[in-house]
């Protein structure tokens, strides 16, 4: 979401610079990937397992999706199938040979699999006979980091060899003259120039960038882990302040003062602090592999344990009870530093990190969950950013022991510090619940349902910090500081920015928290009176829906004589549910009111899924005339009505037609655009052509 706060400015500058120089390509088919295929051994014998190879060239500045991720998630998964032929077998499933892996809550709610530069799948096959055919199709999504386009990859695939003939790769080699293309879609596909051996970035999913570097895919990650590591030393320094931990840290220091060799020894003593949590951060990278942090990420299996663990974070935190370790353990580990030496400095920092683990271990344990749902290093990045916290005022204390009688006495405060971090833990809670729940359309956390949680979370908070409410371990102070006072003010201010959700304000801030918008049930328009009011029952309305509230249509027919009926014109959304930048133009763009109100009100709109896997009934299938191919689902017959009509197959892709002419679009289409100026002139242009040509 970066480059969508840059000024409006800049913004605009980059906008009409690239609709000036690229526009014209975006009526015209995109060509971001070619797929090839092979097979080792070449020439197998029958009874062997070979692979069957495909490798994909993926443009600069674009990227593919894999196939080894969550298909509920939202992103296209890439699929192959294969046609039934009696001559071969599979073995296994398709495999994706090292995909990148990220992690985004803000608009999939979980950890996606892709590729750039280029990708590779393969299947194990079994030859069974000694004529053989294997052949089929494949079905992928490649979106731009320039544009903010995506575009279905599809077409067909084959191979004939006879497993007794001598000089098997000649087959091989015509299998690859054999990707020309079979239609207009797969040529897409098979097109393409010169592809870069190496990784291309992908700065943020779909995002459009203004330049791209070869090293940024690299830099992004590394920017990720920067910022996760200085969440983690954040966490480190709140649980510093809780009350176990918080006195420890004069007696400690005062300890190492009066050795011979202190401050050394401080040294080391926070340096095995670091060294014992980045062990464990390190235990947690090994098995949080990128399979691992999916299933993590998407399954309800470890999003329920997840919930489970922060709400007895939480309520442990609010002093409910303690989450302790076994006594005796905690003993024999702090006896062992009476030793002395570096053996017992180490086992003086192993007892810190036992004693202060029923205030440690939630935080602790916040980090390394989220830890595990990203990449390798990130688990032990965070136990190094949260050790660090630690570690540096054990060791600067001791240098300058003076700075201690400056410090704040330890008091009820720390309790307080405890609570609200309790409070915040059991609304953390709620995010892992809602992940599952989205997954697997449970529908026990829609948006507002999520809200109201929330707002009575901050709420108690908020009362906590005025002193309206206690907590069991509350010290009787009611004395009000500044601090608690800013503090308590600003959760009353989050408060108040949270409420209008419930009416389905956008709350575009908490975009990445939320649940979508097209859960909530009550929702009231940005135009005028309630979006809601004139509810359209259109055909596949009980499994599609507008955003924001809009009433429309899924069928192309429907829409055109619902437009001619209400003489107004038609705005075709050729959209998809793993198109990224189309739900941030629904979100940045569509949600302003002036946008909103004119495609409520002036406008029929048909959102047209080039995605959608929904297999229509045998009588509606048809053979398209551009690819030869027989037309089954939803998405297909979209995506060969968008490109036989628009001459177009990337998405988003917004057309405005008249519908009482059988002509092109009034205007050029339009793609992804973040500027709602743009997209308000060309709304109105199209009402102003549409009327004068009554």
């Amino acid at each position: 979401m970066k480059n969508l706060f840059l000024p409006m400015k800049i913004k605009s500058i980059l906008t009409s610079l690239f609709l000036l120089f690229g526009f014209f390509l975006f009526a015209e088919k995109i060509t971001p990937a070619k797929w090839s295929w092979t097979l080792k051994p070449v020439n197998p014998k029958v009874g062997e397992v070979a692979e069957l190879i495909f490798k994909v060239k993926i443009d600069k500045g674009w990227y593919l999706y894999s196939s080894d991720f969550d298909p509920n998630l939202g992103p296209v998964v890439t699929t192959v199938s294969f046609d039934k032929n009696s001559s071969y077998s599979l073995v296994g499933n398709l495999k994706a040979i090292n995909p990148h892996s990220k992690l985004d809550q803000e608009i999939w709610g979980g950890t996606y699999t892709y590729f750039t530069g280029v990708g590779e799948f393969r299947q194990k096959v079994k030859i069974l006979q000694e004529k053989v055919k294997i052949s089929g199709a494949y079905d992928s999504q490649s979106c731009s980091n320039e544009s903010g386009l995506c575009v279905p990859i599809k077409g067909v695939f084959s191979i004939v060899f006879s497993s007794q003939s001598v000089g098997g790769s000649e087959p091989v080699s015509k299998v690859s003259e054999q990707s020309e293309p079979v239609s207009k879609v797969s040529e897409q596909s098979e097109q393409v120039g010169k592809v870069s051996e190496q990784s291309e970035p992908v700065s943020k999913v779909g995002e459009p960038v203004s330049e791209i570097k070869s090293d940024e895919r690299r830099q992004t990650s590394e920017e990720s882990l920067f910022s996760f590591f200085f969440i983690a030393l954040g966490a480190g320094f709140l649980a510093l302040l809780t009350p176990c931990v918080y006195p420890l840290i004069p007696m400690t220091v005062s300890f190492f003062t009066k050795q011979s060799g202190g401050k050394g020894l401080a040294f080391l003593y926070g340096a095995f602090i670091v060294l014992i949590y980045v062990f464990f951060g390190t235990i947690l990278a090994f098995f949080a592999g990128a399979s691992f942090a999916n299933f993590l990420s998407t399954h309800w299996i470890p999003n329920l344990l997840f919930f489970v663990i922060f709400m007895l974070f939480g309520i442990s935190f609010l002093g409910a009870f303690e989450i302790v370790l076994p006594s005796n353990f905690v003993n024999q580990v702090d006896a062992k530093s009476d030793k002395g030496g570096l053996i017992g400095v180490f086992f003086m920092a192993f007892t810190l990190v036992l004693v202060s683990f029923s205030c440690t271990g939630p935080l602790a344990g916040s980090i390394l969950i989220a830890a595990s749902q990203g990449v390798f290093l990130k688990p032990i990045v965070g136990m190094l950013g949260f050790s660090l916290a630690f570690a540096i005022p054990f060791t600067l204390f001791a240098i300058f022991p003076g700075v201690l009688n400056k410090m704040p006495k330890s008091g009820g405060w720390m309790n307080e510090v405890k609570v609200v971090l309790g409070f915040l833990e059991v609304a953390l809670a709620f995010k892992f619940l809602s992940v599952a729940d989205q997954v697997y359309h449970w529908h026990l956390l829609d948006r507002e349902v999520f809200l109201a949680i929330w707002i009575a979370v901050f709420t108690a908070i908020t009362l906590y910090l005025f002193g309206i409410i206690t907590m069991p371990h509350d010290s009787g102070n009611k004395k009000l500081s500044v601090t608690r006072s800013l503090l308590a003010t600003s959760s009353l201010a989050f408060v108040l920015y949270m409420m209008p959700g419930m009416w389905g304000a956008p709350l575009k801030g908490l975009s990445g928290w939320l649940p979508p918008m097209n859960t909530q049930d009550f929702k009231m328009s940005a135009g005028s009176g309630n979006a809601e009011a004139a509810k359209i029952n259109s055909k596949y309305s009980d499994f599609l829906k507008l955003p924001l509230g809009l009433q429309g249509y899924f069928d192309y027919k429907e829409a055109k004589e619902a437009a001619i009926k209400a003489g107004k014109p038609l705005f075709i959304d050729f959209t998809g549910h793993g198109c990224v930048n189309c739900r941030k133009m629904e979100e940045y763009v569509w949600s302003d009111p002036k946008v909103l109100k004119t495609l409520q009100e002036d406008y029929v709109v048909v959102a047209l899924y080039c995605d959608d896997k929904t297999e229509l009934p045998s009588t509606e299938w048809y053979t398209s005339k551009v690819d030869g191919q027989v037309k089954k689902t939803l998405g297909d017959q979209n995506l060969d009505f968008q490109i036989t009509r628009f001459d177009s197959n990337a998405q988003p892709h917004y057309v405005l037609l008249d519908p009482r002419k059988e002509e092109g679009p009034m205007l050029k289409p339009v793609a992804f655009d973040p500027d709602v100026n743009h997209f308000v002139k060309f709304l109105n242009e199209g009402i102003r052509i549409y009327r004068s040509s009554k």
